[in-house]
């Protein structure tokens, strides 16, 4: 038996789709906002946080 025929056997299993992709267009556009507004600052400090540039090698 194919995949496929499993998925055909599920009630309703036409909606798991539809849900993921919400929940990903959700996600997506609330990081995005975030990410637009931000502040600056913030963002400087987390971007040099792994490479710290004042540390003398």
């Amino acid at each position: 038996m194919k995949f496929i025929n499993y998925l055909e056997s599920i009630t309703g299993v036409g909606i798991y789709p539809l849900t993921s992709l919400l929940i990903f267009f959700l996600i997506f556009t609330v990081t995005s906002i975030w990410a637009l507004k931000a502040d600056k600052k913030y963002i400087l400090l987390m971007k040099s946080i792994p490479f710290p540039s004042n540390e003398n090698n």
